[in-house]
């Protein structure tokens, strides 16, 4: 299923900039970004829980915020994009 994860990590706050790292780098292992704070995710249920708990952990509940809208399979014509930035296929090869 495709996942949407947006977050809005408080830099000011001390280890701010840490945390919001460790969520970036954390999103990258699952999918792709495509804006600063935005990552698809093509992730199974169990992958998803275990993404949504880890990020839960990294992040502080009073200064930092998760959003999560899962797309389901049928997300091709959930998603639409236009301008720059092009989206790669999430579901094709790595290799370029």
């Amino acid at each position: 299923m495709l996942v949407l994860i947006t977050y809005d990590v408080n830099t000011v706050s001390p280890g701010g900039k840490k945390r919001l790292r460790h969520v970036a780098k954390l999103c990258q292992r699952y999918g792709q970004r495509v804006q600063n704070s935005v990552f698809e995710c093509i992730v199974d249920q169990t992958e998803f829980m275990l993404l949504k708990l880890r990020l839960k952990e990294i992040i502080n509940h009073e200064r930092d915020s998760l959003r999560f809208y899962k797309l389901g399979n049928q997300y091709i014509s959930k998603v639409e994009h236009y301008g720059i930035k092009s989206s790669l296929d999430v579901e094709g090869p790595l290799i370029f």
